[in-house]
């Protein structure tokens, strides 16, 4: 999974990355002319994968992992290719829209106000996929001069496409929240439109403001409550800091605060909501691995998740829930008592399911 972070200067996106990483990227001043993001990883937190490394005792316990890529936010009206390119493969954006008073760090604009923010860089995106739009629009029409039989009522059906999707955009409706059928949002998947891409509002507030971040949060969710949209509130300073010391000292911080759940944990959970995922686990070659992948998911695609011989000399799969074989202690004890099933190519996956793939090739 990739999440690309953005957000206007100095609205603390950087600060809430190194929060996400444990990074320890620039948070000073902004600098326009920077073009290279800030790429971290960060390991999903899990605690299934460390019953089943206490199970299974293996040499390697390896969790899944989430990439985030801070993106430098180039000056309004000013989305450049480079800045483009670093978000074409995330699954997700993160906006951090800044909500914190600092004296010290003026907002560009002069003054605090999250709905004005939303508004300007949702317009930059919806401008940046107009663009592509028209484009497209223009090049297809270039195309039907020429064009054969077949090819004009494949470029015709996609001209009419982008014109309902470049309609709805000119009215502020993202691409996210239009409605387009399965086959549509196929046929301009290619694109990596911005405002296609499932969204994570994050308000970025002071530490003085945390007694007042649940009712905040509940606030802000009402009023943004958009399709593939989803609402969190955090201070992106204290949750830096807090990433910096040990387990142990970070959580006796939180106890004190009264934060029940790091920014990591909280952010991969509505990530994966957000984007409708979920994990399996595979134990194997002494090493016991969590694997993320959409909801819904086949057995034979899963399989190719773990190596591509997998899926295409894919044979059955052998699944267990992960409660039922904590219940057992083991997978001989599972498959003693029958709860070790035996799946197909049209299996589908469920979150915690341990699975073993048979194939040949």
């Amino acid at each position: 999974m990739e999440i690309g972070i953005i957000g206007l200067p100095k609205s603390g996106k950087t600060t809430v990355f190194n929060a996400l990483t444990r990074g320890k990227a620039e948070t000073g001043v902004y600098a326009p002319s920077t073009t290279g993001p800030n790429v971290g990883m960060a390991k999903v937190p899990d605690p299934r994968l460390d019953v089943l490394d206490q199970l299974f005792h293996p040499k390697r316990k390896i969790p899944a992992e989430v990439r985030y890529v801070d993106v430098v936010a180039p000056p309004k009206g000013e989305l450049s290719s480079q800045f483009l390119a670093h978000l074409d493969k995330a699954d997700a954006l993160l906006h951090v829209v800044r909500a914190f008073e600092d004296e010290k760090v003026p907002h560009i604009e002069g003054s605090i106000d999250p709905e004005r923010d939303i508004v300007t860089l949702d317009l930059e995106l919806a401008f940046s996929d107009l663009s592509i739009i028209e484009k497209r629009i223009q090049k297809i029409e270039t195309s039907l001069k020429g064009a054969k039989q077949q090819e004009r009522e494949a470029f015709s059906k996609e001209q009419a496409l982008l014109a309902r999707i470049k309609n709805a955009l000119e009215s502020e409706i993202p691409i996210r929240e239009q409605e387009l059928t399965e086959d549509e949002k196929r046929l301009i998947l290619n694109y990596q439109f911005l405002t296609a891409k499932p969204l994570l509002l994050l308000f970025n507030i002071g530490e003085e403001m945390l007694p007042e971040a649940p009712s905040l949060e509940e606030e802000w969710h009402e009023r943004y409550r958009r399709s593939q949209c989803q609402v969190a509130v955090l201070c992106g300073k204290l949750e830096m800091e807090l990433s910096q010391l040990s387990d142990a000292d970070a959580q006796e911080f939180r106890s004190v605060l009264g934060l029940e759940e790091t920014a990591l944990n909280r952010m991969i959970r509505l990530s994966y909501d957000l984007l409708g995922l979920i994990s399996f686990f595979t134990v194997v070659s002494d090493e016991v691995k969590a694997w993320t992948i959409h909801r819904d998911t086949t057995a034979v695609k899963a399989a190719g998740k773990v190596h591509s011989d997998m899926e295409r000399g894919f044979i059955r799969a052998e699944a267990i829930g992960y409660d039922n074989l904590v219940k057992c202690g083991s997978i001989a004890e599972a498959r003693k008592r029958g709860l070790l099933h035996v799946e197909g190519k049209s299996y589908k996956v469920k979150d915690g399911d341990v699975i073993t793939f048979l194939f040949n090739i």
